[in-house]
């Protein structure tokens, strides 16, 4: 069914870049954030943030100081937590006045495919990084779709290790009462791939929209698709 194997009984969904495009919000807020900071330590000569390479490889899919802390490591700039949780808050605010000001594009294959795989009774959960997941489902109407939210507020107030570890994904497998193996993970972050992965998943499911689609492969991904849509009966 879907284009997964027949054991599947649960879609565990990434929000940004799988459901919603708030991934183009996040790359606008992340290089907001960080040219504004790069300028102030290293005056105009700086080297900006590239929304699209530092983007995939440093923070896409990540807890929000997690990745802060891996785009400063790459360029060799180590500071202390409080600088990283104000440097994350910084890139919060600039997200939130973008959704505010702009909202957010649900991909029209992801609708579609939300509401086939609700139709068939497969179980459904949002797994993202993000502290906005709330806010974006109930922003897109998304909301009545999704069962389960594993998100980065579930990260803080469980003490879960985010991606690449599995285990937002394992958290939500254990919330719906389905084993992973009956479960297949959608992502578009190397980083998600990676914890879908690790958390021996029935399918995991690259939603390639960037030209990335050997990485995710390499990172773990069965299948790799450019819209959920794909996925849909013909």
């Amino acid at each position: 069914m879907f284009g997964l194997p027949d054991r599947i009984r649960a879609c565990l969904f990434d929000l940004d870049g799988v459901l919603t495009d708030t991934a183009s919000v996040h790359r606008r807020a992340w290089k907001a954030m960080f040219d504004e900071y790069l300028r102030q330590r290293e005056g105009d000569g700086f080297t900006p943030f590239d929304e699209h390479a530092d983007y995939e490889d440093y923070v896409d899919g990540k807890p929000r100081d997690d990745g802060v802390r891996s785009f400063l490591q790459s360029r060799h700039i180590d500071v202390d937590d409080a600088t990283v949780r104000e440097l994350g808050d910084r890139k919060n605010t600039a997200f939130q006045h973008t959704l505010e000001q702009d909202g957010v594009e649900v991909f029209d294959g992801s609708r579609r495919f939300l509401e086939a795989v609700t139709d068939a009774g497969l179980r459904r959960a949002v797994v993202s990084s993000s502290a906005n997941t709330k806010q974006v489902l109930e922003i897109t109407g998304l909301a009545r779709y999704i069962e389960v939210r594993v998100d980065g507020v579930t990260l803080r107030e469980e003490h879960l290790n985010g991606k690449p570890a599995p285990d937002t994904f394992l958290r939500a497998a254990q919330l719906l009462d389905v084993d992973p193996a009956d479960a297949a993970v959608f992502e578009d972050a190397q980083s998600g791939v990676a914890a879908g992965h690790a958390g021996h998943f029935g399918a995991v499911v690259g939603v390639d929209r960037v030209g990335q689609a050997d990485a995710l492969r390499e990172h773990g991904a069965d299948i790799v698709v450019t819209d959920l849509g794909e996925l849909l009966p013909s």
